[in-house]
């Protein structure tokens, strides 16, 4: 009876542990497409903002990149999210000089906020299912950063 009753608390603590964890590494990832008019981030553990949203309202994850020109998005995506491959081009990245393929999104949204029409690209170096949400899509938004919270509102311009 002992051994059962060890087991069960090793189980219910393996549990709670597991889910303390997943929620300092993933602290956004109940967020959804909802109306409003701003969207408040907490940064993850390893010092990103990562959240939940939908590209041709197909679930992804998107990691906030102000150092990307534009949304990034692996390759290995275009056919789940009925990406067209495009031109050819060329992007530097952390990694270096890397061919990618030019595309366009019908729609991109997170919480709020919803844009249609935008340029993304489509890299093969991206190995994760990630993709860089870039500078074409925070321009239209105003961020304000306190401590491990970013908050994004639209802008007013």
């Amino acid at each position: 009876m002992a051994l059962l009753a060890s087991l069960a608390l090793l189980g219910v603590l393996t549990l709670y542990f597991d889910y303390s964890l997943d929620q300092r590494n993933h602290p956004n990832r109940q967020l959804q497409v909802a109306p409003g008019d701003e969207l408040v981030l907490k940064r993850s553990r390893n010092g990103h903002y990562v959240f939940p949203g939908t590209i041709n309202r197909r679930p992804v994850t998107f990691l906030l990149d102000t150092g990307a020109t534009f949304v990034s998005i692996p390759m290995h995506l275009a056919p789940r999210l009925g990406l067209e491959l495009g031109a050819r081009q060329q992007a530097v990245t952390a990694n270096g000089l890397v061919t990618t393929r030019a595309t366009r999104l019908d729609e991109l949204a997170f919480g709020p906020f919803s844009l249609r029409g935008l340029a993304a690209s489509l890299n093969p170096g991206m190995a994760d299912d990630q993709i860089l949400l870039g500078m074409n899509v925070l321009r239209h938004l105003e961020f304000t950063q306190r401590g491990d919270t970013l908050v994004l509102r639209a802008r007013n311009d």
